[in-house]
């Protein structure tokens, strides 16, 4: 009898933690929320639900390896929902996560993702490769489709140190899954278009570290000039961008203290300007 319980759970071993969901309790998967099985009238549409929405990231090459950086507002429709959320993660020691869209379901996909990440490393003995991590992100994006078409999308951007390769890589997603290797630099969030335009002024190859996040908090604040979803660095409440360096010794957090003085400069650089826009 021992002997034909261990042999089930070696034939179901895998090094998939949402696998391993997916078969034994589909409903713990943040994409395997199911609705209240009412159905609406023809003809009347469904009403728009209001969940908060995390907005901004930015992500760049220097260097060194990558960088990652998210502001810190989450909005619902045109109420501000959060001045202080978090958005950008480490998904282990060499990557970082960004979230973008509904932020509730975004945080779960995040929590997901780095269980396993870890789950893999346990059962194989190894870290999974950057490439494998970008894939099996994409993989819980596509779970996620049925509740995009609901609204509830998550657009992440990912970002880690290709340790074989010596050099740090970005990918984007789309809502289904695909995924894209972005060389450069990249931006998702609805300030993504103003980041986006600053980054392409301000980024230049062979940043150093420090001139890597002084490039991305400022796209920020562009971001946060033009698009009412997106926080731009906060004096009063003390509120910075959440910034991830990654390299070859790892994934860590750039301090409030650098990125105050950071943030400092560029407020102080605009004032002197006394630009309109």
């Amino acid at each position: 009898m021992q002997e034909t319980t261990a042999n089930q759970v070696a034939a179901n071993a895998t090094s998939s933690f949402a696998e391993h969901l997916q078969r034994q309790r589909p409903d713990l998967l943040p994409f395997g929320l199911q609705g209240s099985g009412q159905q609406l009238p023809a003809g009347v549409p469904a009403a728009p639900l209001q969940a908060p929405h995390g907005t901004t990231i930015v992500a760049l090459t220097y260097a060194g390896g990558v960088l990652m950086a998210g502001d810190r507002r989450a909005t619902m429709g045109n109420v501000i929902a959060s001045r202080n959320i978090e958005k950008v993660f480490p998904a282990d020691q060499y990557s970082v996560l960004g979230i973008a869209g509904t932020a509730g379901i975004a945080l779960d996909i995040t929590r997901l993702f780095q269980v396993e990440l870890e789950h893999y490393e346990k059962i194989e003995g190894t870290l999974l490769s950057l490439d494998g991590k970008a894939n099996r992100l994409g993989a819980m994006i596509r779970s996620n489709l049925p509740m995009a078409m609901q609204g509830l999308a998550v657009v992440p951007l990912f970002a880690g140190f290709d340790r074989p390769a010596g050099l740090g890589r970005l990918f984007s997603y789309d809502v289904t899954g695909g995924r894209y290797e972005e060389q450069e630099h990249h931006t998702v969030g609805s300030g993504s278009v103003f980041a986006r335009g600053s980054l392409k002024k301000l980024w230049r190859p062979n940043l150093t570290e420090p001139e890597a996040v002084a490039v991305a908090v400022e796209a920020l604040y562009d971001a946060a000039d033009d698009d009412s979803a997106t926080g731009g660095p906060d004096p009063v409440r003390q509120l910075w961008p959440v910034v991830y360096i990654v390299n070859r010794s790892g994934a860590f957090r750039v301090p409030e203290r650098q990125l105050a003085a950071v943030a400092g400069t560029v407020i102080e650089s605009r004032t002197a300007a006394r630009r309109e826009a």
